[in-house]
């Protein structure tokens, strides 16, 4: 490739006519005079670059490589990385990597050009003339969105990454070229302030990270895991370091005495294989001491081997062998090629009891899986759509870059679906079974309710009933490997926003809140308006406001109407007081004295009137089920994201301590005159253990006109007395009072009360 010395000279010389009509400064990289000792590398780059990309790629892809080269080196000439490298080596080293992964030429291109647009202010439509469409998309996939005026930082992190997500579920090679990048930048991050250094690693740790392993990208995974690492905690990384290097000189004999035994091994059953000895990651060694409450020498199994045999059945053939050679340790050996990982990871893991009683961990694979266990995804980069062409592992990533999509529908704002996303980005996985034996990987912890979301949206929103392992179980059982699930549907059954409090996959949480902002979403703008009048009374501002002060409160926050408004407060999207403030605020600074009332700004949030609810108000009122208030009980309200108002008792411990931390979004409630329904209450009855008590108990119930809803009784095998728990349904205090009152009339019932919490 024509990427020569000479080319880079020529660019090394107008960077040294550092240029200031063509600046920007990035996260990772500043501008300053260049300096002329580190320009030599720069040409070495550019070397290695083309000797890579010449091993596969075609003259007329070399031509447009080099064309993209240029062009970049041109519209950087003068920017400077802190390191006080010209900064045309930070895209070099990007091109680097992926050529590293033979991605094809746009994608090399998009790398050299990856920061253009954002820090030189060119154009997408400039990018489509020059390179064409492909490339282009792909450089704007990875451009941040630094132009548009965003409320918070948060916000300009959650919509960058959005763009990003989207654009790598419809091409691949954007996470691809993106993750290279963030490698360089984490490699290079030491020229970087503290503060800097400790939000980009954790930034790191938390998006970047979990992506790489998702896609299979071990070697990158482990990488930015060690670099995250070491600038989020730099002494803990420094400490464990000296440790590793000090104790690689007393397991030096051990390690050897294991490769050779292995080795003469599997000699021995005619199995051809490489066996490699390897070192567990610094952040491998610190998570497993910090999970299991180890000290270093405590954690014994700090290295592992690695055997790539010829064929599958002589993975299965070495396992046999290995086993004959030590002891296997019980419940550690797993079949990741019966059933690969989410990222398409095959291979066998087992753990054994080595020389001297040290466990030691064997993974055991062909030449193809470690090459997919290295290079994951980047092994077989090519995206396509038509699903019968693609490799196994294509198809599981292109089943979760959809899987984004439909999120991407269904979610109101950039950080809730980057918090949907995050969800999905855990690396420990749980297989289960459909009835037609089909597998179904997700994420540990999810529940069977997350399964039936992950066979379709539909049956997850009409699911009523399920059975694991052909026994009856409720929707939020939490499911184990090797579990058989059934659903049972209803079509007239509707998502609940109790199942928030459960479900695991982000796929799940988005479709439920779509649906509850859609379906409910008269409820909710009902609601809204009821909390805005109420808090706009409180600030002497009287409904309907004048047209001028409507419009200016749409634009500034975004809504399309007011009902659109109305109902992202009903559902706790927005704050009612914070709105009506806000109001007051636009009535005294845009409009004519005398419009609105002005009045004092210190208002006092406690003269606020409660805000009336029946209880029958449909989802956008939730009864919490920890107090289980019913009528004359004195309440208070939680505004909850995407969930409407829940209601809980004053006296609700759980209340209060959610209150303390987060009084903002607590209002007061008042109970309407107007309720025509019956709500849940717990009771617990003590009573003599003789017989026929339950039954006059629940008889006594009965004919105090309130309905069982749940009875159950305490294992405590006291031969004397017993007690008895009851869910029932009343109309109000008053009710509850007289119920319990002939309860206590009940021959051997010695006392009852009603339960909280």
């Amino acid at each position: 490739m024509n990427l020569t010395p000479a080319d880079s000279t020529v660019s090394v010389a107008q960077n040294s006519r550092a240029t200031s009509d063509r600046s920007a400064t990035k996260d990772t990289d500043s501008l300053s005079k260049p300096d002329p000792n580190t320009l030599g590398s720069g040409v070495a780059s550019v070397a290695l670059l083309a000797s890579k990309l010449s091993e596969y790629l075609t003259p007329s892809e070399l031509k447009k490589v080099r064309e993209a080269y240029r062009f970049s080196d041109e519209m950087h000439l003068g920017q400077m990385r802190k390191s006080g490298e010209p900064y045309i080596s930070h895209p070099i080293a990007v091109a680097e990597i992926c050529a590293d992964w033979k991605l094809d030429a746009q994608a090399i291109m998009a790398a050299l050009l990856h920061d253009v647009m954002e820090d030189q202010d060119v154009k997408k439509e400039e990018l489509i003339e020059r390179f064409g469409a492909p490339v282009a998309t792909l450089v704007d996939g990875l451009s941040k969105l630094d132009k548009i005026e965003f409320q918070s930082q948060i916000e300009i992190q959650a919509e960058n990454f959005r763009k990003m997500l989207l654009a790598m579920a419809r091409d691949v090679r954007v996470i691809l070229v993106k993750l290279a990048d963030r490698l360089h930048n984490m490699r290079t991050l030491g020229f970087m302030s503290p503060e800097k250094k400790r939000r980009i690693a954790r930034e790191t740790m938390e998006v970047y990270v979990p992506i790489a392993n998702r896609l299979g990208l071990n070697n990158i995974y482990r990488e930015l895991q060690d670099l995250a690492f070491a600038h989020l905690y730099p002494v803990r990384y420094r400490t464990l370091s000296k440790a590793v290097k000090a104790a690689r000189g007393n397991r030096r004999e051990v390690v050897s005495k294991i490769l050779d035994a292995v080795t003469h091994t599997l000699a021995a059953n005619g199995i051809p294989a490489q066996v490699y000895g390897r070192e567990k990651t610094l952040f491998g060694i610190y998570r497993k001491m910090r999970n299991k409450h180890l000290s270093f020498s405590q954690v014994l199994d700090v290295y592992g081997f690695r055997i790539v045999v010829d064929s599958l059945s002589n993975c299965y053939v070495a396992l046999g062998a290995l086993h004959g050679l030590y002891k296997p340790m019980p419940g550690k050996f797993k079949d990741y090629i019966a059933i690969p990982k989410l990222n398409g990871y095959q291979s066998l893991h087992t753990t054994l009891i080595g020389p001297y009683g040290t466990p030691v961990e064997f993974q055991i694979r062909t030449q193809e899986m470690n090459h997919v266990a290295e290079a994951g995804v980047a092994a077989h980069w090519l995206y396509k759509d038509e699903d019968a062409s693609l490799t196994d592992l294509q198809q599981r990533t292109h089943a979760w870059l959809q899987s984004l999509l439909d999120i991407q529908k269904q979610t109101g704002d950039s950080a809730e679906f980057l918090e949907h996303v995050k969800v999905d980005l855990f690396p420990d996985s749980v297989y289960v079974f459909t009835p037609k034996s089909r597998i179904i990987a997700l994420p540990r912890g999810a529940t069977v309710l997350d399964f039936a979301y992950t066979i379709h949206t539909d049956i997850g929103d009409q699911a009523i009933a399920s059975k694991v392992n052909h026994e009856p179980a409720a929707l939020r059982t939490e499911l184990r490997n090797g579990d058989i699930v059934e659903i049972v549907t209803s079509p007239t059954s509707r998502p609940s926003p109790n199942w928030l409090t459960f479900v695991r996959t982000g796929k799940a949480r988005s479709a439920i809140r779509h649906h509850l902002r859609t379906i409910n979403l008269s409820e909710s703008t009902e609601l809204g308006k009821r909390l805005l009048v109420q808090a706009l009374a409180a600030l002497n501002i009287t409904p309907p406001l004048p047209e001028p002060l409507v419009e200016k409160l749409l634009n500034e926050s975004s809504a399309k109407s007011l009902d659109e408004l109305y109902a992202d407060i009903g559902v706790g999207k927005r704050m009612a007081t914070l709105v009506a403030r806000h109001i007051r605020k636009l009535a005294n600074d845009e409009l004519p004295p005398g419009t609105v009332t002005d009045i004092d700004t210190d208002i006092d949030t406690d003269e606020i009137a409660p805000v009336t609810i029946n209880g029958n108000e449909g989802a956008s009122v939730l009864l919490a089920t920890c107090c289980h208030p019913i009528p004359g009980d004195r309440i208070m309200g939680q505004l909850k994201r995407d969930q409407g108002i829940a209601v809980h008792a004053t006296d609700c411990d759980l209340a209060r301590r959610q209150r303390s931390k987060e009084p903002d979004r607590w209002i007061d409630l008042a109970w309407g005159t107007d309720i025509n329904r019956r709500f849940d209450c717990r009771i617990k009855v003590l009573v003599h253990n003789q017989r026929g008590t339950l039954a006059r108990v629940t008889a006594e119930i009965g004919e105090s006109d309130a309905n069982i809803v749940y009875v159950g009784m305490d294992d405590d095998r006291d031969p004397v007395m017993k007690q008895l728990h009851f869910t029932v349904q009343v109309e109000d205090r008053i009710h509850l009072a007289r119920l319990m009152r002939n309860l206590r009339r009940v021959p051997n019932v010695a006392r009852i009360l009603r339960e909280r919490g």
